[in-house]
């Protein structure tokens, strides 16, 4: 809102020698011909260290898996936007944890450094966009859903990354305009689409709404400067 709010051997065979020649004391003693074919046929091992290099890869591929978390679904994501209405500010218009997760992230540093002002200004500033950003922190969808507490600022992260549209979908965070302007540095508030309506208007979830909470609002397109799309799982 305001910019103070981010792995057989071959067979052993033996030569025939020369009859007379190689029999001494009943002992069968081998020729040099007959020792040369005795002797083991090196081995071709390039086929193992193929199948090691495989083996390795596949390895590595599932270590990658374990590393990266799988990313969250829309539904999640609304699940735990949903969750936190009734959350109200105090008479200070702060108080609520979205604002304090805010003051005490790398990005209120970030975002201080970006628009002025300290970290701890955050505290009782208008949090709609800190609302957005920490229920993408609390299910992991913070690379997909950004974080920041000017909504001017966040609704540019998405155009900047092609992840910006004028299609309502669950799980996009729509930016409004109290003015009807479909221009984003006229943005004034932010929240969660719900669902569409079918009859010009959208349910949403919204953070610093109505008296000052999270509340499940319904409202028109015309207010809707745009949405911002998360690259949820399945979507």
């Amino acid at each position: 809102m305001a910019k103070h709010r981010r792995s057989r051997a071959p067979k052993m065979t033996y030569a025939h020698a020369a009859l007379g020649a190689a029999v001494l004391a009943g002992t069968l003693v081998p020729t040099q011909a007959a020792q040369a074919d005795i002797a083991p046929a090196p081995q071709d091992k390039s086929h193992v260290a193929a199948m090691a290099a495989k083996t390795d890869g596949k390895q590595a591929a599932v270590k990658q898996q374990q590393r990266v978390p799988a990313m969250p679904t829309a539904s999640a994501v609304l699940a735990e936007a949903k969750k936190q209405i009734g959350v109200k500010e105090n008479s200070s218009g702060g108080g609520t944890k979205f604002q304090q997760w805010y003051v005490n992230s790398q990005r209120a540093r970030e975002t201080v450094a970006r628009d002025g002002g300290s970290p701890r200004a955050y505290a009782n500033a208008a949090w709609c966009a800190m609302f957005v950003s920490w229920v993408g922190e609390m299910t992991g969808a913070r690379p997909q859903v950004g974080w920041d507490a000017y909504t001017v600022a966040h609704a540019k992260w998405f155009k900047s990354n092609e992840r910006w549209g004028t299609t309502p979908k669950p799980g996009a965070v729509v930016f409004f305009s109290w003015s009807g302007s479909k221009s984003i540095s006229s943005i004034n508030h932010v929240g969660f689409v719900e669902k569409d309506n079918g009859n010009g208007t959208i349910t949403t979830v919204e953070g610093n709404t109505g008296n000052g909470a999270v509340e499940q609002r319904v409202r028109p397109k015309s207010q809707v400067v745009g949405y911002g799309y998360p690259q949820y799982s399945g979507a």
